[in-house]
């Protein structure tokens, strides 16, 4: 996993293999995974928490717990990760904390991504974070994740926040979660959403509008997006024909 300033990848996680908790670990051994997660190459880290990972939560949550003080955002983010594989009230006490505290886009990123492996409990903090966070690293970060769930109110509402953003690329996110959010409960106010959408001059926003109106076989989506059919912007009228190919 290569870490960087960018969303290239930034979805992606370490996977881990779980398996039964061992025994209480060599204090020796601690330090020295400690000392990997502070200093070591990615491989190593990745070691690291492998091993971790297979620890009782009360050791491997003080040791995560300290490497995420740490003043590289890089260890910081994962020490998160590591959190994010212990899933008790201990750790998402210490994930909740690192909210408040944590600067950087790509470290809160990854806390929101430890916090979602908690389920339900976490959404309100994941709502809260993109309220008051306007890194678009972060934002989309949880949009993604929230696409993957089935919480169409806590993405409903998301979304809505999202559509405001300066950035394009997250009003662009926000879009395609109208798209998922179609398919459920609360078609009625996504596509309240998504018709201006349909009309913005902004071709970028009709182009990823038709792309999520073409997830909807519903008479109502179908007839938003059939001008978006005739569109002047061939990328628009790709995405909108879209829907019409057999699956």
């Amino acid at each position: 996993m290569a870490f960087q300033q960018n969303t290239t990848g930034f979805f992606k996680r370490f996977t881990v293999e779980r398996h039964p908790h061992r025994d209480f670990m060599d204090s020796d051994r601690l330090t020295q995974l400690e000392a990997d997660l502070r200093n070591a190459p990615v491989n190593k880290c990745k070691e690291a928490l492998d091993e971790l990972a297979q620890c009782p939560a009360e050791e491997a949550i003080p040791l995560l717990t300290r490497v995420a003080a740490d003043s590289d955002f890089l260890r910081r983010r994962f020490a998160v990760m590591g959190l994010g594989n212990h899933q008790t009230d201990s750790s998402f006490a210490v994930l909740q904390d690192l909210l408040e505290k944590e600067q950087d886009g790509n470290v809160l990123g990854e806390i929101a991504n430890s916090l979602f492996e908690f389920g339900d409990r976490a959404l309100p903090l994941l709502q809260a974070l993109f309220e008051k966070n306007e890194n678009w690293i972060t934002r989309q970060s949880i949009i993604g994740m929230l696409m993957e769930g089935d919480n169409d109110e806590t993405l409903l509402a998301v979304s809505e926040l999202g559509l405001q953003d300066s950035q394009q690329s997250v009003v662009e996110a926000a879009i395609l979660a109208l798209g998922k959010i179609l398919k459920g409960n609360y078609f009625n106010q996504s596509l309240a959403l998504l018709t201006p959408l349909a009309q913005s001059e902004n071709w970028r926003l009709r182009w990823r509008t038709a792309t999520a109106l073409s997830i909807s076989d519903r008479p109502e989506a179908r007839a938003l997006l059939l001008p978006l059919q005739k569109d002047e912007n061939h990328r628009v009228v790709a995405a909108a024909l879209e829907g019409n190919l057999p699956s």
